[in-house]
């Protein structure tokens, strides 16, 4: 309240706010009209450097690190020689292993490209024609916290952008009534929130996490039930008002018109934001084919949201480290498929069907893989120096195995493939430079890949 008894620009703000569900979506900023200046729409499509293959990004995160040798990287060695030490092929461990152990599950040759996948995933197998399976990642620490940020944000250290990110800061996002960038876990991975965090790009760039798929529930909040919409839009359009004015006389206010923005979006979501995540409203069949289950309603929603124009959609498996196996994983890895596979191949064949698959990139895997000697009687401690990812979709050469790992899955030793390649490829069929997406902050150019990463042409379509 000012001295003369007039509220103060900020008390009005506060006030009027209540209710719109901004805790949710902090930081979040859109513009209300497509024909305000480019710096009033930071989420506005942009040009991209040149023609990109793929629109949108849907990244199926297996947070915990699933294994290689147990997924998608089959080894005859590794069975043959199942009790024996690895010898000279041994890598150093995080935890203290045992001999080799051979993978529980048999491999089966699936597609014309004949390429071998595990016996827990036969719906995935059965999509491998439209798959690159990429079998010679490699990261830099076995450890889940460090691996994850490098996976989502390039860098070990909880101090840079996400991919998401600096993608939704690159190209903007077709629909001005989402965000650009979902985050689908029911809970939270090891680190958090720093996975979808937007750290020194602008708020309007930060992830938005989605916990809960009920439609009602989905952004807590989100709905005010103390007035109508019309005299909601009335108010901000009365703040709009107020903003101009204050940045007329005194400068422009970050922190205040990114609030003000949060207010818009979450305005306009109140009806688009449960209408996208309402996957009732698709047929029976289709849902059936999807299966049951937070993660298999999560990848519908995937699709549903990319058809919507989003740019980057993200699930998490599921919360903590779900597919750290350290011991059982023959249990482990085969429950967990279970509970995917079936969610996975349809949402491929969806989008394929859809036409969506094509403008669609779709990434799979962990943030590293699993040791191929065992922890305890039956588990698998972390392993960097090799591990395997898979791509679908959005540019991406389908029914393909690109690089290898050595005879017992131990180290990637052909074509070899760091984050930063991963990253600089992705970027690249979204229509992006990796070394020219940049950002000046405290003194020097950021970008995704640091000051690495090079575009693997090989799997290019």
């Amino acid at each position: 309240m000012l001295s003369n008894g007039m509220i103060s620009r900020r008390d009005m703000l506060k006030s009027s706010g209540t209710g719109l569900g901004v805790l949710g979506l902090a930081g979040l900023l859109a513009d209300e009209a497509k024909s305000a200046p480019a710096s009033a729409n930071p989420l506005a499509p942009k040009v991209a450097h040149f023609p990109a293959k793929a629109k949108h990004v849907i990244h199926l995160f297996m947070n915990g690190g699933p294994s290689q040798v147990d997924t998608f990287d089959p080894k005859p060695e590794l069975t043959k020689q199942h009790g024996k030490q690895p010898g000279a092929a041994g890598k150093a461990t995080e935890r203290k292993t045992g001999p080799l152990y051979k993978s529980p599950f048999t491999f089966k040759k699936y597609g014309q490209s004949g390429i071998e996948v595990s016996e827990i995933f036969p719906e995935i197998g059965s999509c491998i024609d439209d798959i690159c399976v990429v079998r010679s990642m490699h990261t830099n620490i076995p450890n889940h916290e460090p691996g994850l940020l490098l996976m989502t944000c390039g860098n070990t250290q909880p101090i840079r952008p996400s991919m998401g990110s600096w993608l939704t800061y690159g190209l903007g996002t077709e629909n001005q009534n989402l965000p650009g960038f979902v985050v689908m876990c029911p809970g939270k991975p090891v680190v958090g929130p720093a996975l979808w965090n937007n750290s020194f790009l602008p708020g309007v760039f930060q992830g938005c996490h989605i916990q809960n798929l009920d439609p009602k529930k989905v952004i807590e909040h989100i709905r005010n039930t103390s007035v109508s919409a019309t005299t909601q839009r009335e108010q901000l359009d009365l703040l709009n008002q107020l903003n101009g004015l204050h940045k007329d006389k005194r400068g422009s206010d970050d922190q205040l018109e990114s609030r003000i923005q949060s207010l818009e979006i979450a305005y306009r979501m109140q009806t688009d934001a449960q209408e996208a995540f309402d996957v009732a409203r698709e047929p029976l069949k289709v849902r059936d084919a999807y299966g049951k289950g937070y993660f298999a309603d999560a990848c519908l929603t995937a699709r549903r949201l990319v058809e919507r124009g989003v740019r980057m959609v993200q699930i998490f498996y599921g919360s903590g480290q779900p597919w750290d196996d350290h011991g059982d994983l023959e249990k482990g890895h085969r429950n967990k498929a279970k509970d995917s596979d079936k969610a996975v191949a349809a949402l491929l064949r969806d989008l394929k069907q859809q036409g969506l698959l094509d403008e669609t990139l779709v990434l799979w895997g962990g943030e590293f893989g699993r040791t191929p000697t065992s922890e305890g009687a039956s588990g698998r401690d972390h392993n960097n120096h090799g591990f395997s990812v898979w791509m679908a979709g959005g540019g991406i050469k389908g029914g393909m195995a690109y690089g290898s790992t050595d005879e017992f899955g131990f180290a990637a030793v052909d074509k070899k493939v760091h984050i930063h390649d991963l990253h600089a490829t992705i970027l690249h069929l979204m229509g992006i430079d990796h070394e020219k997406l940049t950002y000046r902050y405290s003194g020097r150019d950021f970008r995704l890949t640091d000051v690495a990463g090079n575009v693997v042409k090989d799997i290019l379509a």
